[in-house]
């Protein structure tokens, strides 16, 4: 298929469309939900919509206590530590959450960091790579 060959899908949802339009209506009570970044920005308005349409959701933070007050009046969240730069990290997060036994319905990969200059964490990886794509792909 060639970019002229494709369409809109007429989803009614466009560049105005906030998380709350996109799960209006939504049940999501007895479903559970990590999104990462979810204290701010983009991830803090989805961390809300998926809480007011009845989901647990799970908010892995580098900065655990900033996450908190950020999301404090938010029902049904809570935070959890995470480095996504750190492999480490990141398995005891991934560990700590199978460990609950609580299924996991629904995963946002939204934490993201600007590193300039460059920056370099664990075996030298360059830490806004490690952060927006191998932290995530780990989790």
């Amino acid at each position: 298929m060639t970019a002229e060959q494709q369409v809109p899908m007429g989803t009614g949802f466009g560049l105005r469309t906030t998380a709350s339009d996109v799960l209006k209506g939504a049940d999501l009570k007895g479903k559970n939900a990590i999104v990462t970044g979810g204290y701010s920005g983009i991830g803090i308005e989805a961390v809300k919509a998926l809480a007011a349409a009845g989901a647990s959701v799970t908010v892995p933070a580098r900065r655990p206590d900033k996450a908190r007050e950020e999301l404090a009046g938010i029902p049904n969240v809570e935070v959890a530590a995470l480095d996504l730069a750190d492999l480490k990290s990141v398995k005891v997060f991934a560990d700590s959450y199978v460990a609950s036994g609580k299924p996991l319905h629904i995963l946002i990969n939204n934490a993201a960091v600007m590193a300039n200059p460059e920056t370099r964490v664990g075996p030298n990886w360059e830490s806004q790579f490690a952060t927006n794509h191998l932290g995530h792909f780990a989790l």
